[in-house]
């Protein structure tokens, strides 16, 4: 059974690399363990989601691999940063360490046993004192309690593992969540842009289209209102613009107020009416803060769009895209720059 489950993990691999090769996968854990269920078809619902994202990406961006194995393959307690790694590492080898001391401590019984029930043997042939055999029965006492001592030290340390492996479980998956979202709106982060983005350039970079929008007047409501409402009006813009994101369009908090939506597999047209509809949905947009008894409308942004060109870099693609951005805002605010595709 072994022997055969060894061929069927085999195959999957050799399924899996080529696929990873041809989309451009980076050969990181999560994604061989995304590719192998994939192959595998042991999942219909992650086979299905994986299709479409290589359908509009041609290949799988970092953050949508995260977000895939977090809702199909791990639990998110499991997942990795580095320096809660290190610690369960460390911890590994401490435990690694201790088992291999309690096996040369069995090895060494085991060694005794033979030793004091091979002379046990020669009490049928030989004549033995009773304190020789006393001795050897005081040596197999002796032997019996080095040996409990050892496994009973060796599963203290697993109990206490367990502890410190759950504890570390637990700010790992807040950690987690902290790398690649934010924490206010919910949104994908800078951090997640910059990965998305530099994959998407770097191996599927034709019709990638990049939007940046800034809140009009943001400053404003934080002065007048306070931080709280103001922390309330990015909320409830995240949400209206998250509404838009569909086919594998992604929503990041650029930051402060700022935001940014990549469209893979676009055209600059297609993309700045994704971003006059959003313009025009935060138009509706009021937030009321009970509390102070204070109401917020008339909240407006303004958009940049750029499509990627042949010899742009990331800095150049997001450098363009901020310019137009800023001339939407020079000339009045509340508009989608450039004012055709």
């Amino acid at each position: 059974m072994t022997q055969s489950l060894l061929q069927q993990a085999a195959q999957y691999l050799k399924k899996a690399l080529p696929l990873m090769l041809k989309y451009q996968i980076p050969t990181t854990p999560t994604n061989y363990a995304l590719w192998y269920t994939y192959v595998s078809e042991q999942n219909s619902q992650l086979n299905a989601q994986l299709d479409e994202v290589i359908s509009q990406y041609q290949t799988c961006p970092p953050t949508t691999a995260e977000v895939l194995y977090q809702q199909h393959l791990g639990d998110p307690k499991d997942l990795n940063v580095h320096n809660l790694r290190q610690n369960m590492e460390a911890m590994t080898t401490e435990l690694s360490q201790s088992l291999r001391d309690t096996s040369i401590d069995t090895d060494s019984f085991r060694n005794k046993l033979e030793a004091n029930f091979g002379k046990l043997s020669l009490l049928e042939q030989e004549s033995f004192s009773l304190e020789q055999v006393m001795d050897m029965v005081r040596g197999l006492v002796q032997d019996s309690d080095d040996i409990i001592n050892s496994t009973t030290y060796f599963t203290r340390q697993l109990d206490k593992a367990q502890q410190e492996i759950e504890a570390l479980r637990q700010r790992l998956s807040t950690a987690e969540h902290d790398v690649m979202y934010d924490a206010l709106t919910g949104c994908f982060n800078r951090r997640a842009f910059n990965l998305d983005l530099h994959a998407l350039l770097q191996q599927s970079p034709e019709g990638t289209c990049l939007i940046l929008s800034d809140i009009d007047h943001f400053k404003d409501f934080n002065d007048t209102y306070g931080h709280v409402l103001g922390d309330q009006v990015l909320k409830a813009v995240s949400k209206r613009m998250q509404d838009s994101c569909r086919d594998g369009i992604k929503l990041y908090r650029f930051g402060g107020e700022e935001f940014a939506v990549i469209v893979p597999k676009s055209q600059q047209r297609i993309a700045r009416q994704l971003a006059e509809s959003m313009r025009r949905s935060l138009e509706k947009v009021t937030v009321r803060d009970r509390k102070q008894h204070a109401s917020v409308g008339n909240i407006s942004a303004s958009f940049g769009v750029s499509e990627w060109q042949p010899k742009d870099s990331t800095a150049s693609l997001i450098e363009r895209t901020d310019q137009l951005l800023y001339e939407a805002k020079r000339l009045g605010r509340n508009r989608v720059m450039p004012i055709n595709g």
